[in-house]
């Protein structure tokens, strides 16, 4: 199976983005990609106020043309995230279409990035967004397939919920910055692809320093034992690599870790002293 992550520089337009994504996707195809990325909001730059500004309701006017690519090039496309509207409220959304141009998979960002470290970032997602609780499973030609979106990767629970639902890939659109990506970005995809022998697919947007958020870039792809196996800098650039899902069971088989958990035994006990 061949991937293709889209590392875009998301522009301050839904148009122009839309267009960067289309010629990229363009390449990846004439690639041999089968299975295309994009990061989350490609669509427009990632600032709280332009979540609500954006967004636009499910079947709106950017699901359609993304929908059209995916047929136009026969691909499994991760639409990345963009702001959906659903009434008065606003998600970080993900959909997945299939080459026909069906959408067969939608994720709505379940953990909302609300952090203030001291002499780094400062980024409130809960000004603007309402958080998903939906676990996001879908199925393809080469396996099942787990989605979640940039934030929701630090929660080890909702990773192991998609392998034991029979993942054997999760992707990730995610924008992490330059406070947390340098320490946290690898680790965090070496981790949870070790942890619950998966591949680990992570789309980010290219670095802009002119932009008010400065993504860390180096979209990543880890394997099932935990290695890093391609990797972008922080520059524009499609990130190609090769899955064998076959190595997925091998290595379930002769490391079984999830068979040998202990679920008779993991309970949270009130301690006392």
């Amino acid at each position: 199976m061949k991937v293709a992550l889209l590392q875009m520089r998301v522009g301050q337009t839904p148009a122009e983005n839309l267009e960067t994504a289309r010629q990229m996707l363009q390449q990846a195809a004439a690639g041999g990609a089968e299975l295309v990325m994009l990061p989350e909001m490609f669509c427009c730059p990632y600032e709280t106020p332009n979540f609500p500004k954006f967004a636009e309701p499910e079947g709106g006017a950017r699901y359609q043309r993304l929908s059209a690519l995916a047929r136009e090039h026969s691909i499994y496309l991760i639409a990345g995230s963009m702001p959906e509207a659903d009434g008065s409220r606003t998600y970080n959304t993900a959909y997945v279409f299939a080459p026909d141009g069906s959408c067969i998979a939608k994720h709505r960002k379940m953990h909302l990035f609300d952090i203030d470290i001291t002499g780094g970032q400062r980024f409130m997602e809960s000004e603007t967004l309402t958080a998903g609780n939906t676990v996001t499973v879908f199925d393809t030609p080469w396996g099942k397939m787990g989605l979640c979106i940039c934030y929701d990767i630090r929660f080890p629970e909702l990773a192991r919920l998609m392998a034991l639902a029979g993942a054997k890939v999760i992707c990730i659109p995610a924008a992490f910055n330059m406070t947390t990506g340098p320490v946290h970005w690898e680790l965090s995809f070496r981790a949870r692809a070790l942890d619950n022998q998966v591949y680990l697919l992570g789309c980010a947007p290219a670095r802009d320093l002119t932009a008010s958020y400065h993504s860390w870039g180096h979209s990543i792809v880890t394997d099932p034992w935990g290695t890093v196996t391609a990797q972008l800098a922080e520059a524009e650039g499609i990130l190609f690599a090769e899955l064998d899902l076959e190595k997925v069971e091998t290595i379930r088989k002769e490391l079984p870790l999830l068979r040998h958990r202990r679920t008779d035994v993991y309970e949270l006990r009130e301690v006392r002293k």
